[in-house]
């Protein structure tokens, strides 16, 4: 008896194993770098990051190797974080590419101090396939120091290679990263259209996976905090409550069932199952429906147009079509009377609705509310949300961050150094034509005094005077 309950339950857990494993996302391209290592790496997920001082035909650089170990780490730090790549003058990394199309493009960052380098004082800019990524590191410095930054961008690769390049700039000449990773996205990750919200307004948004996107807020509501070990795509998921500015009357609810991965709604690897399992809702008590609203604000940097989506998955309903409630982004309604079950055709099944708003220089921030609308019952849930990204789209300069190019930022660069060489060519020539100047002057006056010397040597007085 004891051994067929044995074997009954390895068979539950072995077919469980092979369950969740079959719905783990293998990625074509997966390039994992464990940046200024000669050693591989793996983290606690499983993923094996290469040391990049090996030779390795996977990858290449265009400068020689510079490397600095974190001679103090954390307590509990991951080990890609112990050692770093420093660099001194633009460098280049290039990445063969299998699959075209979107990828997921991390650089990890962690500004520890060494014996030879002090890495909070690095200033750079990135370039990612054509796109300025990262122009003003030196935001991320005060975070980066005490605990490590991960920053995440989506870039359309088309060719068969996807070029990364680190530009130090001349005040610091420092530049450096920890790992990198450049993932091939699942094709559902960015479409091809979203909502565009503007003035009141929706119309369609075309061409949203030909854009760079940087991941600025990946949010779970009402639930813990989802780490890469939990994600298909490695991603982490942060609570709610840094961001909820507006909960009286909301309560979180966590859903203990399976969820329902339907064709044509949110994947696994759009949104894990620890997302959708827990959310933050609004529910009726009595005979009216609640006067509430939940509101998140999200600080941006203004200026841009930014990807807002929204994730959701009816876990609380008792029945289909009881669910009715409205969506507001930026104060601008978005969704109205929002029926999951019409949209869905089941419970406990996720979807995800994308906005693309504009942000205005002076505000730095945008908003997300969900409240019960003119359909709303009594008596049941009248308002839920799962999850929130917010991600920035590149500007007309094809720029994440500032007002110019990835061709002025390398041309820019050379010209400082063209800049430096002629000026150092013009010092030399500065320098030739002074000594020349000097050694003329002094031969002019040394034939002078030669002249005046002879006159009065050999004349005689009385010739002087007649």
């Amino acid at each position: 008896m004891k051994n067929n309950l044995f074997f009954s339950l390895l068979f539950i857990l072995s077919f469980s194993t092979l369950t969740v494993f079959s719905h783990l996302f293998s990625p074509l391209d997966n390039y994992l770098i464990n940046s200024g290592s000669t050693l591989p790496t793996t983290l606690h997920e499983n993923r094996p990051f290469t040391g990049d001082l090996v030779s390795k035909p996977s990858f290449s650089t265009s400068s020689r190797p510079l490397f600095i170990n974190n001679q103090n780490p954390l307590p509990n730090l991951p080990p890609i974080y112990n050692t770093a790549r420093v660099f001194t003058k633009p460098t280049k990394y290039s990445f063969p590419i299998k699959n075209k199309g979107t990828h997921l493009v991390r650089f990890h960052f962690h500004a520890f101090n060494s014996s030879n380098l002090d890495l909070g004082r690095a200033q750079f800019q990135i370039l990612v396939d054509g796109y300025v990524v990262l122009s003003n590191f030196t935001r991320f410095v005060t975070d980066c120091q005490t605990n490590p930054k991960v920053v995440e961008y989506l870039i359309l690769v088309e060719s068969e290679k996807l070029v990364i390049v680190f530009v130090p700039n001349q005040d610091s000449k420092l530049a450096f990263v920890n790992a990198i990773e450049v993932i091939s996205a699942p094709k559902d990750l960015v479409p091809e259209k979203a909502q565009y919200l503007s003035s009141g307004n929706l119309k369609s948004f075309d061409g949203l996976n030909n854009q760079a996107l940087e991941v600025v807020h990946r949010v779970t509501v009402g639930g813990p905090k989802v780490t890469p070990f939990n994600d298909s795509l490695w991603r982490t998921w942060v609570p709610d409550f840094e961001f909820l500015i507006s909960s009286v009357g909301s309560e979180k609810y966590y859903f203990g069932g399976r969820i329902n991965y339907r064709v044509g709604g949110a994947s696994r690897e759009v949104g894990p199952d620890n997302v959708y399992n827990t959310a933050r809702l609004i529910r009726s008590k009595n005979d009216s429906v609640p006067n509430v609203n939940m509101t998140w604000v999200f600080p941006v940097v203004g200026g841009y147009k930014y990807l807002v989506r929204l994730h959701f998955c009816d876990i609380a309903s008792i029945s289909m079509r009881l669910l009715y409630f409205n969506v507001y982004v930026n104060g601008q309604l978005a969704l109205e009377d929002l029926d999951l079950s019409l949209v869905t055709d089941s419970l406990a099944s996720p979807f995800y609705a994308d906005f693309v708003v504009d942000v205005d220089v002076s505000i730095g921030a945008l908003s997300v509310t969900i409240g019960p609308s003119k359909s709303s019952i009594p008596h049941v849930i009248d308002g839920m949300l799962n999850a929130v990204e917010v991600m920035k789209l590149n500007n007309t300069h094809k720029s994440l961050d500032g007002d110019v190019c990835a061709d002025f930022v390398l041309k820019s660069r050379r010209s400082r150094g063209n800049t430096g060489i002629f000026l150092t060519l013009v010092a030399a020539v500065c320098i030739v034509l002074s000594l020349s100047l000097v050694i003329r002057r002094r031969i002019i006056e040394s034939r002078e005094s030669v002249s005046w010397s002879r006159l009065p040597v050999n004349l005689s007085e009385n010739n002087v005077k007649g």
